[in-house]
């Protein structure tokens, strides 16, 4: 059976900000990262919402940005915290 690859969900308005933060260019950026520049526009637009793991690390690495660093990805939803009867 195959199993997807697997992906990291990313906010693309944090791309964007981190990028601008770092006065980069979206063709130096993805110069650095080794992808197209219409890849990380799609990204930093939210058309692309989703990375490859390699990807999404040189991206970080392009930006500046330790491994630990989690600003890139799409924040998780608020749990739900319904009181139980």
């Amino acid at each position: 059976m195959h199993r997807p690859h697997p992906t990291i969900p990313v906010n693309g308005a944090a791309i964007r900000t981190t990028r601008l933060d770092a006065g980069l260019s979206t063709a130096e950026t993805a110069r650095r990262a080794g992808i197209s520049d219409c890849y990380l526009r799609h990204l930093e637009t939210g058309y692309r919402d989703r990375m490859g793991p390699g990807r999404y690390a040189a991206l970080r690495k392009a930006l500046g940005l330790p491994a630990s660093d989690r600003r890139l990805l799409t924040p998780a939803p608020p749990e739900d915290h319904a009181q139980e009867q």
